[in-house]
């Protein structure tokens, strides 16, 4: 059986003095519960990753080092190991400094950036490279659903990252789908309609790489209005292994009761 994966996405939200702060209330409030903390992260049932913004890495790396169970992750990289792209950060420096993971294609990079599929295609390439696991983030607009469109835009975003990628088999992918008209909403789709869209990512997945790779290599989470409320009626689904989570990761005592609840 997969662990299950919980990703706290801090975005733009948390400067180096709160994600300090941050960090160190959720060590704390995990650790007031040994059973969770040691039976649940040291067995490796429950990963969790938590991505500050680039200037507060080096920071939370040093709080989370040795935390079994308890990873750090980037909200992005570039596609080149270094050179004249100024402003862009190197994956290789993501993993010197403790990153383990890496978030690429979020929407809000997509819409504000215009970041395209063939960037974020680039960007898997390196990350994987550099010995990162890539969390890709897929997701249909409001507008697109309306069209009824959504199955071909998620197919068209997961073809376009990863057509010509082999998966070897120590190296691993965690493709998020967050439907872009619920992030921040308050509200999250259906657990139906979560079970659907990823039964289409799986199948897609399977048509890249052998069935025996996809489960054990590949992991598929639900990302969008995730709450300590509606996270178990996700993760409890039979092809979805975890969750990103963006607000709700914002407060220690909520982003913990989240990761109690998966378990």
């Amino acid at each position: 059986m997969k662990r299950k994966i919980i990703i706290a996405n801090w975005k733009m939200n948390l400067g180096f003095k709160e994600s300090k702060t941050l960090s160190e209330k959720i060590l704390k409030k995990l650790k007031t519960r040994p059973n969770f903390f040691l039976r649940n992260l040291k067995i490796k049932k429950l990963d969790i990753i938590l991505c500050p913004s680039f200037t507060n890495l080096s920071e939370v790396s040093r709080i989370l080092k040795s935390k079994s169970g308890i990873f750090l992750g980037a909200q992005d990289c570039f596609w080149e190991d270094h050179g004249e792209f100024t402003g862009e950060i190197s994956p290789v420096w993501l993993k010197n400094l403790g990153c383990r993971y890496v978030i690429l294609g979020h929407s809000e990079r997509r819409k504000n950036l215009k970041e395209t599929n063939n960037m974020v295609h680039q960007k898997v390439k390196a990350a994987l490279k550099a010995e990162l696991i890539p969390i890709i983030c897929i997701g249909e607009t409001l507008e697109e659903r309306r069209r009824g469109i959504k199955d071909y835009v998620i197919l068209d975003q997961l073809s376009s990252a990863l057509t010509g990628i082999d998966l070897d088999l120590k190296q691993k992918i965690i493709i998020a789908y967050e439907p872009v008209w619920v992030i921040g909403s308050g509200r999250a789709i259906t657990p139906n309609e979560a079970e659907y869209m990823n039964k289409i990512i799986l199948q897609r997945m399977i048509d890249f790489y052998p069935l025996e790779r996809v489960k054990k290599n590949i992991s598929i989470i639900y990302g969008g209005s995730v709450s300590a409320d509606n996270v178990k009626s996700f993760v409890d689904l039979e092809t979805t292994d975890g969750v990103l989570v963006g607000g709700s990761s914002l407060k220690a005592a909520e982003f913990v009761k989240i990761c109690q609840a998966i378990i």
